[in-house]
């Protein structure tokens, strides 16, 4: 046997996942037997049967295969005993390396993208959400001819990348593939423009946008469920939310919100479907607020932090977007690491400590939200005709009026606004006076 963890076997697509590591290369700190963990509950989440674990020491990496000539013929006896039909290498192949695998081990080989876009594929519920997942698959496929590139054509979930009834070759064909991403690209402009609309119409009413935000499986869904006593699906399983929902909230000082649940985040997340994804976390980059939420019980917690705080940076967060920290799950702790988190919290006032589980810290984190919603929040003063009802009305919609002076038809008014409803109110008086002076 060549070592790693052998599973109990279930009745489902039996698997093995691999980690590459290479001996002597930098690494971002991330120890392998962690990446293989979450590799391995990358896999589950798509319903496979893990029978094997292994992380693969490497001297170096072969260009034709990955790995060297003596373990990939242990592998492949184990392979064949454990009866493995898909093979997870927790890496990016390059499509030689893929085929050459599956030549050797005689079963279907996927990298770390084929399996992120798998997942995607599976729990992609919106018609956006289902284009972008097709559209990453594609741009993907490109370069990987054995693949069936028709997978959302066919009824079981997923992209495809693990076979199946329908599958065939299209080594003849990247034209059609290329018109089929020419379409898609067009369907989701058309889809895009519609979220515009809708976003536009969610800014005219005055309710601030907050964004939870975190790693796959930090309890985003849990923590928007205790909030807004909603009903999304929240599991212990990477990758349960997938589409963002967003629900009304009452804050304690009687302001309400909009809180948007989104797909967790995950290290090393395919550059292509960041971008495919760019539209669906739109809604995080407009947010007044982002919640920023941690499975503090997770042995790989600051690594996870660094790679939300990675693809925040790649969305391209608006500068100054506050960012409150919300640290999860610390009912799984001992007493004295909550303790030594909580004061760490008071300390930053930039930190929550909660358990969306139980509810506990939870009136904190609105509390929280509130302070930073009134300090996101600056002072403008507005000269407008005591006649413009419409005006003076969008102000007390969308801010907080701090003071009013009538004085010959002027009304002087002072508003507390966030920075972007004040630019938006100032063009519409810029606007208003140039029709003024027609």
């Amino acid at each position: 046997m060549s070592g790693g963890i052998v599973y109990d076997k279930h009745p489902r697509t039996p698997a093995a996942v691999l980690h590459p590591a290479v001996r002597g290369a930098r690494h971002d700190g991330r120890a392998p037997e962690a990446a293989l963990e979450e590799a391995v509950g990358l896999a589950e989440a798509i319903d496979l049967d893990v029978r094997l674990a292994d992380v693969i020491s490497l001297a170096k990496p072969r260009p034709a295969t990955l790995i060297g000539t003596g373990k990939l013929a242990d592998l492949e006896f184990d392979l064949k005993n454990l009866g493995v039909e898909i093979v997870v290498v927790d890496a990016d192949l390059t499509p030689g390396q893929q085929r050459n695998l599956e030549r050797e081990w005689h079963c279907k080989v996927i990298d770390r993208t084929g399996l992120i876009l798998e997942i995607f594929g599976a729990r992609a519920r919106t018609r956006e959400g289902r284009l972008q997942v097709e559209l990453a698959a594609l741009n993907y496929q490109k370069s990987r001819l054995v693949r069936s590139w028709t997978h959302l054509e066919r009824q079981r979930g997923g992209v495809g990348f693990m076979g199946g009834p329908g599958e065939r070759q299209i080594e003849s064909d990247r034209r059609m593939i290329a018109e089929k991403i020419t379409r898609l690209e067009k369907e989701l402009r058309g889809v895009s423009r519609t979220r515009t609309l809708h976003r536009d119409s969610r800014r005219k009413v005055p309710f601030p946008t907050v964004a939870l935000v975190g790693y796959t499986n930090a309890g985003k869904s849990t923590l928007f469920n205790r909030l807004t006593e909603a009903d999304v699906v929240a599991k212990d399983m990477l990758f349960a939310t997938l589409d963002p929902t967003m629900r009304g909230l009452l804050l304690p000082s009687g302001e309400h919100i909009i809180l948007s649940d989104t797909v967790g985040f995950v290290s090393n997340l395919p550059h292509d479907l960041v971008a495919a994804f760019a539209a669906t976390l739109e809604e995080v980059r407009d947010a007044e607020i982002v919640l920023h939420v941690r499975d503090m019980a997770h042995p790989d917690r600051d690594h996870q932090k660094e790679d939300v705080l990675g693809i925040l940076d790649e969305l391209g967060l608006a500068p100054g977007t506050p960012v409150i920290e919300v640290q999860n799950k610390v009912d799984l702790l001992d007493d004295d690491e909550r303790t030594r988190l909580t004061n760490l919290a008071k300390r930053s006032g930039e930190i929550v400590v909660l358990s969306a589980v139980t509810g506990a810290g939870c009136p904190e984190l609105l509390a929280a939200i509130d302070t930073h919603l009134r300090a996101a929040r600056e002072t403008c003063e507005f000269k407008i005709p005591s006649h413009d009802g419409g005006a003076i009305a969008w102000l007390h919609e969308h801010g907080e009026v701090l003071a009013r002076r009538d004085d010959e038809g002027i009304a002087s008014i002072k508003v507390a606004l966030f920075p972007a409803d004040a630019r938006r109110f100032e063009k519409r008086l810029a606007e208003a006076q140039l029709l003024a002076a027609d």
